[in-house]
């Protein structure tokens, strides 16, 4: 029912964890009754009867009137995760305190960890109402937070839009209020509706920033319209962090270029703006242009060494890694051993297996990975991907599928496992055993879209079974729309069938969604069939300078004797 999340929300908002010590209340108003309930109740929550104990505070809280007695039963039922109890208990403190922020805001947190979201309405806006005007936006801005956890996000979308109605049209926080009903739409999954409240947002206030970050949002989950509006938000006096999020969502978009034009242009702007180096240091990295990043990645150092709280170590993997492209071994090493932040032992080790394994050396850089730590789920996780990677850089197909074999065998419930062994075993042409594995994701959770889109791709790209590639593919877009990979398949799967425009267009839109170097092959291809070479030509051209060793690039330029 909830409750564990509500635990964890109102321990926070209250500051206090579930043994700490019990709150010195106002005695004022005691007697030797009251004094006797609150020592019994106190003496439950020591011999471990919090149901007891609750009982008997929330009795003195009323006959005492001590607000600080509600809040400690109600703490006292959220700590033994009895949700119902905590609700009865700041429905009551409310009632006896109705202005009282605190007791507001744990009804209303409980209520939504309890998903009675339809309950929630009244509270949110009391949430809001009852604080300063200088608190407001701050409030409304954390109101996605709060209903997170929600199992019905479209209910709660609407439960915040309702909620927000006295506030939309004021000046100080109508800004604020669109773009926390356009973040719940897009929890609730809404994208088109969530862009129409940008420009409510900015209707009103035209110079308002929260709008620019629902926009960003809105454009990294693929959602192109967004970015004509963030250009329209954005401007070289807009704040820098702004802009480097922009930056960093085209560099997920592999718009690798337009990246890097807008972190030159910041760096230009802000040259003390320390981020947007690093994040240039690895652009040009992925870009191959390791000298750039280094000059890049000593500014960004430069600027943070002075600081208290430097956070170095991304930087010198990074100048490690550069270093050993260049096979200078021991400026390679002399990076790592920069590094004594115990959060990134583990990258460390990492790199001097990766150092190891391009000097030939790759039985000692699997033993080396061999030592990462592994006690932990997410450890072992580290761990396998951190050797996955390393023998998949090397080509190494055949032990990558055997290290997933094995993987798979001691987590056989783990779906995310078992289709990466499935697409471990494509790379090696076992196609019967990539079916089979697909398959039976499909039948253990019928909507992972991505198994759907990798059997249908892996048939059309082998023209087999077309017809059958093709309803697979739709089916993954059933489940995600506008997943510019899924949509890269169909429009492949239209080629392969022969549907040369059909496939230009659905190409081109998911070229147009995401600068990926795998959908540039493909509509490039699509282009270089229909006699419509310049064009392909250029497509390929820039995505070699994304990604010049990309595999599926490379084998299509290849097979079709192009030298771009």
């Amino acid at each position: 029912m909830g409750a564990s999340v509500l635990a964890a929300h109102a321990q926070e908002s209250a500051g206090q964890s579930p043994k700490a010590a019990p709150e010195v209340f106002n005695n004022s108003n005691l007697n030797a009754e009251t004094a006797l309930l609150i020592m019994l109740g106190e003496l439950q929550v020591s011999q471990g009867d919090p149901g007891a104990a609750y009982s008997l505070l929330l009795d003195a809280a009323r006959k005492t009137g001590d607000e600080s007695l509600y809040k400690r039963a109600v703490d006292v039922a959220l700590n033994s995760r009895n949700g119902n109890a905590a609700l009865d208990g700041a429905k009551a403190w409310k009632k006896a305190f109705p202005l009282s922020r605190d007791a507001n805001r744990y009804v209303l947190q409980i209520l939504v960890a309890l998903n009675q979201l339809a309950e929630s309405l009244m509270p949110l806006r009391s949430y809001v109402q009852l604080a300063p005007e200088t608190e407001q936006v701050l409030l409304i801005n954390g109101l996605p937070q709060i209903y997170a956890q929600a199992k019905d996000q479209e209910l709660a979308a609407a439960v915040v839009e309702q909620a927000l109605v006295p506030f939309v049209d004021k000046p100080a926080t109508a800004a604020a209020s669109w773009t926390t009903i356009g973040r719940m739409r897009v929890s609730a999954k809404k994208l088109y509706q969530a862009l129409d409240t940008i420009d409510k947002a900015l209707a009103i206030d035209p110079k308002a920033l929260e709008p620019g970050f629902l926009a960003l949002e809105l454009l990294s989950l693929g959602m192109t319209e967004a970015e004509p509006v963030l250009k329209r938000i954005l401007t070289a006096d807009s704040p820098p962090p702004m802009r480097l999020t922009y930056a960093r969502v085209l560099m997920d978009a592999h718009r690798l270029l337009d990246a890097r034009d807008l972190l030159q242009s910041l760096n230009k702007s802000h040259p003390a703006f320390s981020e947007a180096w690093l994040l240039q240091g690895s652009l040009w990295l992925d870009l191959g242009k390791d000298n750039e990043a280094q000059q890049a990645l000593l500014r960004y150092i430069e600027l943070e060494k002075s600081k208290e709280d430097a956070k170095l170590s991304q930087a010198y993997l990074m100048l490690s890694k550069i270093a050993n492209n260049q096979k200078k071994t021991a400026e390679a090493e002399a990076w790592l051993n920069k590094i004594d932040d115990p959060e990134s032992l583990a990258q460390v080790l990492i790199q001097r297996a990766n150092m190891l394994a391009a000097r030939g050396e790759m039985g000692k850089a699997r033993a080396l990975l061999a030592d990462l730590p592994h006690n932990t789920p997410q450890e072992k996780r580290i761990r396998l991907q951190a050797e996955l990677q390393l023998l998949r850089e090397h080509k190494m197909h055949e032990q990558a599928y055997q290290v997933l074999l094995k993987a798979s065998k001691a987590e056989p419930d783990d779906l995310d496992l078992r289709y990466e062994q499935a697409m471990a075993a494509e790379k090696i042409n076992r196609i019967d055993e990539m079916e089979k594995l697909l398959r039976g994701i499909m039948a253990s959770n019928p909507d992972f879209q991505h198994a759907y889109n990798a059997l249908g791709y892996a048939l059309a790209d082998r023209n087999m079974r077309l017809p059958e590639a093709r309803a697979l593919i739709v089916k993954a877009l059933e489940y995600a729309p506008e997943d510019p990979m899924i949509t890269d398949s169909l429009g492949w799967v239209e080629f392969r069938m022969g549907n040369k425009q059909a496939a230009l267009a659905i190409l081109q839109r998911a070229y147009d969604t995401k600068n990926d170097p795998e959908i540039a092959a493909h509509l490039g291809e699509v282009h270089w069939s229909l006699g419509l070479k310049d064009k392909a030509m250029k497509i390929w051209r820039d995505a070699l300078k994304s990604d010049p060793k990309n595999d599926l690039l490379q084998e299509t330029l290849k097979r079709l004797k192009v030298k771009p």
